[in-house]
C-alpha cells in the first residue's frame, strides 16, 4: 500500500471521532501539508505590523484561506479591519492559455461545493473567536479576471497586506497582479506557489511580465520548495 493508501486506512480505521482527530491533526496529517501550513503561519508573521487584509488567489476547497483566519484570531483577536477575502471560481481553470504550457485544460482543479463549506465553517468558527460578530473572511466567486477588478472598484478602501497567488495560471495571476499590486504598501508581501515550476509556466510569465519583478528581492523558506516571495520595497 501507498503511503496515502495506508494514512486513509488508518485515518478511517481510527477509534476516535472525526472531531478528536482533528484536535489532534498533526497525527493525521501529512508532512507535506503541515509544511505548506507552517509556511503561511511563517508569511502572516511577518505582515502582523502591516496594515491591509489578507488577499489569498486561489482557494480550492479553503484549507489554507482559513489558516489565515486562524492566525488572525490568535495574533491579533480584535483587528476587525483585517479581511481574509478568496477569489476563486471552484468551477476549475475557466480557460487556459499557450502561456500554461500543456497538459492543462479548462474546469481543472474544480472543487464543486467547497464554497458552501467554506462559509459554512468560517461562519462556525466565528463563535469561536473574539469580535466574532464581525466575519472574518470573505468569498469572491466567479472568474477572477472579471470579479477582481469588480471589488477593487466597488471596495476602494481595500489595503492587502499579504496577496498570495496561487492561481497556477497566468489570466488571473497577471490580472491580480495588475489590480492589487498598487494595493500593497511597503512592507507588505506578494507569495507565489507555482514559480519556476516547469508543469506551470503561467504564473512565472505574469510574474516576469508585471510590474512585481523589480518589487523587492524574490525569496523562498530553505524549508519549503515551491513557495517563494518578495517584501515590497
Amino acid at each position: 500500500m501507498t503511503f496515502e493508501a495506508q494514512l486513509g486506512s488508518a485515518i478511517s480505521d481510527s477509534p476516535f471521532s472525526a472531531l478528536e482527530q482533528f484536535k489532534d491533526f498533526p497525527l493525521y496529517t501529512p508532512r507535506q501539508d503541515l509544511t505548506r501550513f507552517l509556511v503561511r503561519y511563517e508569511l502572516f508573521k511577518q505582515v502582523l505590523g502591516i496594515h491591509g487584509s489578507i488577499v489569498e488567489c486561489g482557494v480550492f476547497r479553503g484549507g489554507g484561506l482559513m489558516a489565515w483566519a486562524h492566525f488572525s484570531a490568535i495574533h491579533e483577536p480584535f483587528n476587525h479591519t483585517r479581511r481574509i477575502i478568496g477569489f476563486d471560481s471552484f468551477a476549475g481553470f475557466p480557460a487556459v492559455s499557450q502561456a500554461d504550457g500543456t497538459g492543462h485544460e479548462a474546469g481543472e482543479m474544480a472543487a464543486p461545493g467547497a464554497d458552501a463549506e467554506i462559509v459554512k465553517l468560517a461562519a462556525i468558527h466565528d463563535q469561536n473567536r473574539p469580535v466574532g460578530h464581525i466575519s472574518k473572511v470573505e468569498l469572491v466567486k466567479g472568474d477572477a479576471t472579471e470579479t477582481i477588478p469588480a471589488y477593487v472598484k466597488a471596495n476602494q478602501h481595500l489595503l492587502v497586506a499579504l496577496l498570495y497567488m496561487d492561481f497556477d495560471i497566468h489570466a488571473p495571476t497577471e490580472t491580480a497582479l495588475k489590480e492589487l499590486l498598487d494595493r500593497v504598501p511597503r512592507g507588505g508581501i506578494v507569495a507565489f506557489d507555482e514559480l519556476n515550476l516547469k508543469e506551470w509556466p503561467g504564473e512565472t510569465l505574469a510574474f516576469l511580465d508585471g510590474p512585481v519583478f523589480n518589487c523587492g528581492r524574490l525569496q523562498r523558506m530553505p524549508w519549503q520548495s515551491t513557495v517563494s516571495y518578495l517584501v515590497i520595497e
